[in-house]
C-alpha cells in the first residue's frame, strides 16, 4: 500500500468541510482532481470510505477507521517536518493554531508579537468553538489552541490561563430588568434566553452554573456570532450573556449590560495535549504568552 501524505491531507480536509468543492478550493486543486484522488484512494484500499450525496459527504464504517489512522499519520508527519525544519533554530515551519471566534480580537497582540519574532513561521488559523478546539487537539490536527475554560477533556489537555473577564447580562434598554444593578439566575428564568452553540465552552459554563443555581434557562435561539446574538437581543427576541469586552465592542444605545451576582467570569486559556510534546513553534508561542 503506497498512499501519499498529500492524499491523506486531502481526505481529511474533505471530511472537515464536508464538500468536494470547498475542499478542493482549500487544497488548491480542481474538483475533478480531488474526486479522482479520493477514488484512487478507495480503489487502493479496496474499501468505500465515503457516502456521497449532493449536499455533503459522510463516512462509512471503513472511512471512520481510516480517518482516525490518517489523522495520526498526518499529525506525526507534521511533527517530523517541524523537528527537521528547526534543527538550526526556529526559522521556518508551520503552527496549526485553533482560535474560538469570540477570542480573536483579544489575542491579536500576542499573535502580532509572535509573527514579528518568528517571521519564518507560517500561522495556519482554524476557527472552532471550544469543544471543536479540544477535539482537533485530540485528533492531532492542531498544535495549540485558544479557548475558554472549563475544558471538557481536562484529563488529556493542559491549560495556561491567560485572561479573565466578567460576564454581563445583555438586555434591551426598555426590558423590565434593565434598571437592576445586578441580576441573579432566578431573575433570568422567566424570559427567553439566547445561548451560544453547543460547541462553545461558554455555553457549557452557563448551563453548568445556572443548573447549580437551580434554574433551567428558557433557550429560544442559539448562535455562534456575538454580533448576531446582540442583534437578536436588540430585536427583543430574548436576553443573553456576553463577556465584558464583547459588550464594549457592540456600542448600541439600545442595549444595557448588567453584572451577575455572584459574579461569573469568562476565563480564557491556551490549551494543548498533555501526552504529546509541543512543536517548537507551539512552544515558542506558549513561552511568549507566559511572559505577557
Amino acid at each position: 500500500m503506497n498512499i501519499p501524505i498529500r492524499t491523506l491531507q486531502c481526505f481529511l480536509t474533505l471530511i472537515e468541510v464536508g464538500n468536494f468543492t470547498r475542499a478542493a478550493e482549500r487544497m488548491y486543486l480542481t474538483q475533478p482532481t480531488l474526486t479522482k484522488m479520493i477514488q484512487r484512494l478507495e480503489e487502493n484500499l479496496e474499501q468505500q470510505l465515503l457516502i456521497r450525496n449532493n449536499q455533503k459527504v459522510e463516512l462509512t464504517q471503513a472511512g471512520i477507521v481510516f480517518k482516525h489512522r490518517a489523522q495520526q499519520i498526518v499529525g506525526q508527519w507534521h511533527r517530523l517536518q517541524e523537528d527537521m525544519s528547526n534543527l538550526n533554530g526556529l526559522k521556518t515551519g508551520t503552527l496549526r493554531l485553533g482560535v474560538c471566534p469570540m477570542m480573536s480580537s483579544l489575542i491579536i497582540d500576542l499573535l502580532t508579537e509572535f509573527i514579528r519574532t518568528y517571521p519564518g513561521i507560517e500561522l495556519q488559523m482554524h476557527e472552532y468553538g471550544g469543544f471543536g478546539c479540544e477535539q482537533a487537539l485530540l485528533n492531532d490536527t492542531l498544535d495549540i489552541a485558544f479557548t475558554a475554560l472549563p475544558l471538557t477533556h481536562s484529563d488529556q489537555l493542559a491549560a495556561l490561563p491567560l485572561l479573565r473577564y466578567p460576564l454581563m447580562v445583555c438586555l434591551p434598554n426598555d426590558h423590565p430588568l434593565s434598571s437592576q444593578h445586578s441580576l441573579h439566575w432566578t431573575d433570568l428564568a422567566p424570559y427567553p434566553y439566547i445561548n451560544y452553540n453547543e460547541d462553545f465552552s461558554l455555553a457549557k459554563l452557563i448551563r453548568n452554573v445556572s443548573t447549580k443555581s437551580g434554574v433551567s434557562l428558557n433557550i429560544a435561539f442559539r448562535s455562534g456570532q456575538w454580533d448576531f446574538l446582540a442583534a437578536m437581543v436588540e430585536a427583543h427576541m430574548g436576553i443573553a450573556i456576553l463577556p465584558e469586552p464583547i459588550c464594549n465592542k457592540i456600542g448600541s444605545n439600545k442595549l444595557v449590560y448588567i453584572p451577575m451576582t455572584p459574579e461569573i467570569t469568562w476565563d480564557l486559556a491556551m490549551i494543548w495535549r498533555k501526552n504529546l510534546p509541543l512543536t517548537p513553534a507551539a512552544q515558542a508561542l506558549l513561552s511568549l504568552a507566559k511572559v505577557k
